[in-house]
């Protein structure tokens, strides 16, 4: 993980998530938590990023060693989660939606 993405997190517990065999903690960056405060209107919460993440329906890689995991969001649209990983934690980049249609 690159330090510059740290999330400070002023007490919050962090999540974890059954990979592979092994629970991981799941931080943000505080970019990704800003996505989440304006996607929560078409219902991205951390709940359904942690489930994404947990049980992706795909996962691509993508720039610089992340991956991509992808989870239904509605019948139009998927949710897709820039994630990197290591043997300890994922931190979630970003998180965005996208038409299905373009990702299948």
């Amino acid at each position: 993980m690159t330090t510059w993405m740290r999330r400070v997190f002023d007490g919050e517990e962090a999540k974890k998530v059954e990979m592979k065999d092994k629970k991981k903690k799941v931080e943000f960056t505080l970019h990704a938590e800003d996505k989440l405060k304006r996607l929560v209107k078409i219902g991205v919460t951390k709940e359904r990023v942690w489930k994404v993440i947990e049980k992706p329906e795909k996962v691509v890689n993508g720039y610089y060693g992340r991956k991509i995991a992808q989870g239904l969001l509605s019948e139009d649209l998927i949710l897709r989660i820039v994630y990197e990983e290591n043997e300890e934690e994922i931190m979630v980049v970003t998180v965005y939606p996208g038409e299905r249609r373009r990702y299948e």
